[in-house]
């Protein structure tokens, strides 16, 4: 068992949404749902939380209602092997509703806040020639999906 798991809020549609999730990830899967029982506060029958996992890693999504939203102080950071990945997901987040946000940040059609980042930008916007470094994260500051080419390009010198 996971020690420290992410619990992720939702009003009513916390199955839906962990289904949606499963589907963009490779070794994922909905572990087990639990429905309310007659004790409530929910309908009993409905659900109440489902365990899943991400790429291996084990999340919950708990249907408790109310008014609380998500912010950008905390988000799913994803790790991207390449542009492919970062352009598939970003696609599939924004489906239904999902909006862009700032530097690789996302909400999906729930709220749930992403970080869609491709592993190689680190390399300009940590890379040792501090000119080439400011120059990638100013282009970086100017996008709402991180662009590699344009990134590469920014640190090498080129025109963005």
């Amino acid at each position: 068992m996971q020690k420290i798991v992410t619990n992720l809020w939702f009003d009513t549609e916390a199955e839906e949404a962990a289904q949606f999730y499963c589907s963009l990830f490779e070794d994922s899967k909905i572990i087990e749902i639990q429905p309310y029982t007659e004790a409530g506060p929910g309908e009993a029958g409905s659900t109440l939380l489902v365990e899943f996992q991400l790429n291996g890693q084990q999340f919950t999504a708990i249907n408790g209602g109310g008014d609380f939203h998500y912010t950008h102080a905390m988000s799913l950071l994803v790790n991207c092997d390449d542009q492919e990945e970062v352009d598939r997901l970003w696609a599939a987040l924004l489906t239904d509703g999902g909006q862009e946000v700032q530097c690789g940040w996302i909400n999906d059609k729930y709220g749930v806040p992403w970080q869609i980042f491709p592993v190689e930008a680190t390399e300009f916007i940590a890379g040792p020639d501090r000119e080439a470094r400011t120059r990638a994260t100013r282009a970086l500051y100017t996008m709402k999906k991180i662009e590699v080419a344009k990134l590469r390009d920014a640190y090498a010198g080129k025109t963005v």
